[in-house]
């Protein structure tokens, strides 16, 4: 295990391991305006949800490595408002090309290529191809370095309020939930990395339940050299272990006949073929079946 004091490096160094190691992290494509009414359009990683009653999201402009805001923090200290555009996998491109430091008063709407679209409560536009929009007020602006304002690195969070939102109709399922495939998110990593939400990169876990706990799980079976802690984690979350009747009617009903069969004859030691049959149903979320075979060697 590297241990590091962030003390002992200089920020940009330390930052390196920071944005390779915290992600995907989601990215708002910040719209705002300054009080001449010209317009600014860029991204940022340190971006999230900070609460939703009120609905609030937070992202933090950094100060940049000439020791200057950025301009989007300079907008927003004259008009407090920012449209949060969401971005997909088809614009990708286009949202890099707009992080690129243009002089300030460039429009990135134009050098980009985004469709610009009135807001309805706030003076900043929304960017037309976004999935989702969020008009929002800024409630606080915190400078996150009191000591060194023009550090470069140095962040001002931002707390914005929603006050309008925009979702396009084609990233709704059926039943009116956002579906993660049609949304198509994509996602900040380190260096010139990015996350691709879609394929086998979507997975779901079942919101947990009070069950078991790791802790409670029989010695031999939470120190497998097979199982994984995301096994064990599956295995700790049944509410109640299957009882011994239902652990001699698995036995019998001959789905494990086959694995005793090869044990008996010498082919392979009987509970690594319980615990490799029982990672296979751990894949499938067949839990109950896992358990069931796990505790076969016992009886």
């Amino acid at each position: 295990m590297k241990t590091v004091n962030p003390q002992d490096l200089q920020p940009n160094e330390f930052y390196r391991y920071m944005i390779g190691s915290i992600g995907p992290r989601p990215i708002a494509f910040a719209s705002t305006i300054d009080a001449q009414g010209i317009v600014n359009l860029s991204p940022f990683s340190f971006f999230n949800i900070a609460g939703y009653n009120p609905p609030t999201l937070i992202f933090t402009p950094t100060i940049n490595r000439h020791g200057q805001k950025k301009h989007s923090l300079l907008n927003l200290e004259e008009v407090g408002e920012v449209v949060i555009n969401i971005v997909n996998y088809s614009m990708v491109q286009q949202m890099s090309l707009a992080s690129a430091e243009f002089e300030r008063g460039v429009n990135e709407f134009e050098k980009a290529g985004f469709t610009a679209v009135p807001s309805d409560r706030i003076k900043p536009p929304r960017v037309a191809e976004s999935p989702a929009a969020y008009e929002c007020v800024v409630k606080q602006i915190i400078a996150t370095n009191t000591t060194s304002l023009d550090s470069p690195g140095a962040g001002h969070l931002v707390i914005c309020e929603i006050v309008m939102a925009h979702f396009r109709d084609d990233i709704f399922d059926t039943s009116g939930v956002i579906d993660p495939h049609k949304i198509d998110l994509v996602a900040r990593m380190g260096a010139d990395w990015y996350c691709h939400a879609q394929g086998d990169a979507l997975f779901e876990v079942p919101r947990p339940r009070i069950g078991i706990g790791v802790d409670q799980i029989p010695a031999n079976i939470r120190n497998s050299a097979i199982l994984t802690g995301n096994d064990l984690g599956k295995l700790g979350s049944i509410t109640t272990l299957p009882t011994l009747d239902e652990i001699r009617d698995f036995r019998t009903s001959g789905v494990l006949d086959t694995l005793f069969e090869e044990a008996e004859y010498g082919c392979q030691y009987l509970p690594d073929l319980l615990h490799l049959r029982a990672k296979q149903l751990l894949a499938e979320n067949n839990v109950h079946d896992a358990w069931l075979t796990l505790l076969q060697s016992g009886t």
